[in-house]
């Protein structure tokens, strides 16, 4: 794990709406503590607008929207592909995208990718069993288990590919990133995403729901990536 993964990581979480919302928590209690009252209440309030904001639906679907809007769900594959790249994290969600995909070219070989920083068993072996219950055949699974992020994934699959296209599956909202990501290292993706959002679901006076604060977070946490890759 390097230090510039770990920098990266340490980063993007103080920089998370619900850490920030712990932290103006935080503050209230130390002004309590040293008996500021008035400062501790203007960190509540702070506190419990920040927290209405980032649980609701009009800006979490306005966040994450301009990511979703970027890229199509593929409807035409082209006929010289012959992998499927499955990203990992959110398997259950994104799976279905390449169940249905699998369905169109039985003859493609899935690629499950990704590292666990919390569990023995990293996320590609996990989604390649879990695409084995559903009925894909072991033989047309390959698994890629030291990828720690999107990054060490395209440079796993430029190893082990080359130059020839695969398609690209992971959520809408990371798409952008991913491609950039891929793209970047010299491989030849073509976008599949899957996991779309639907703000249209969401009532307009909905706050404090966190299926909004993952919204938010997953949102930012791209803006956070495609900032990174600006700026390196």
């Amino acid at each position: 794990m390097t230090v510039g993964f770990l920098i990266k990581k340490g980063i993007s979480f103080f920089l998370m709406p619900l850490t920030i919302a712990i932290m103006l928590g935080a503050m209230a209690l130390w002004s309590l503590h040293k008996g500021h009252i008035k400062k501790a209440k203007r960190y509540l309030v702070v506190m419990m607008l920040w927290i209405a904001i980032i649980t609701s639906a009009p800006i979490s679907n306005l966040l994450i929207s301009p990511l979703e809007s970027q890229y199509n769900r593929l409807e035409q594959i082209p006929a010289n592909v012959e992998y499927i790249l499955f990203l990992g994290g959110d398997k259950e969600r994104r799976a279905w995208e390449v169940l249905r995909l699998y369905q169109q070219m039985p003859n493609a070989t899935i690629i499950t990718s990704g590292d666990s920083l919390y569990d023995a068993e990293s996320d590609a072996f996990k989604t390649a069993r879990f695409l084995q219950e559903v009925g894909i055949k072991k033989e047309n699974i390959l698994m890629q288990e030291d990828a720690k992020d999107t990054k060490d994934e395209a440079q796993a699959i430029k190893k082990r590919i080359g130059t020839k296209p695969f398609l690209l599956v992971t959520s809408a909202y990371h798409m952008p990133r991913a491609m950039k990501l891929f793209q970047r290292e010299g491989t030849n993706p073509i976008a599949a995403p899957g996991d779309f959002n639907h703000p249209e679901e969401d009532g307009m006076n909905s706050i404090f729901r966190s299926e909004h604060l993952e919204k938010t977070e997953r949102a930012l946490h791209e803006y956070l990536g495609l900032l990174w890759l600006f700026l390196t």
